[in-house]
């Protein structure tokens, strides 16, 4: 199983409006997509999960799982720029 951190945390906000969530490995990240995503759930979303499998299947990379939550992510309309972070907000 490949678990290892992401070199950095993808941001998204779910739930409440401001309550963001640091997804920072591919376990997190398949977790968070099946669990708690928006119903607004489109191609990318499968194909992150689908990616976030395989990585930890040990078929692909990590890098390959941030890229599709972030996709998924941007899909959703979920996912938090650099410049919104506050250190008040983050959790």
């Amino acid at each position: 199983m490949d678990n290892k951190p992401f070199e950095t945390p993808v941001v998204v906000e779910l739930g409440h409006v401001g309550k963001y969530r640091h997804i920072r490995s591919t376990q997190e990240a398949a977790e968070c997509l099946m669990t708690v995503w928006p119903l607004n759930r489109g191609p990318r979303h499968r194909d992150a999960l689908d990616t976030c499998l395989k990585v930890l299947e040990g078929y692909r990379s990590t890098a390959d799982a941030r890229r599709a939550l972030i996709e998924a992510a941007r899909e959703s309309e979920v996912l938090v720029p650099d410049d919104r972070l506050s250190d008040d907000r983050l959790h």
